[in-house]
């Protein structure tokens, strides 16, 4: 279950995963690797800053294109 008291601006894990077209899974990895932060939430139920995620959508646009 989502949460409904996400701060504007930001995203849920399953919002995030959408967003890049990968599962949780590739959202957890990219957190480990240092290339995406948490910026807020719980453990279990973590936010990601909207920009970030634009951000990382945008350097997969460019990498795709080359």
């Amino acid at each position: 279950m989502e949460s409904h008291m996400i701060r504007p601006g930001h995203l849920t894990a399953h919002q995030t995963a959408q967003q890049l077209g990968i599962g949780l899974d590739g959202v957890r990895q990219l957190v480990r690797r240092g290339r995406l932060k948490r910026s807020g939430g719980t453990p279990r139920q973590p936010w990601y800053a909207w920009r970030d995620v634009a951000e990382l959508q945008a350097e997969r646009r460019t990498r795709n294109a080359a």
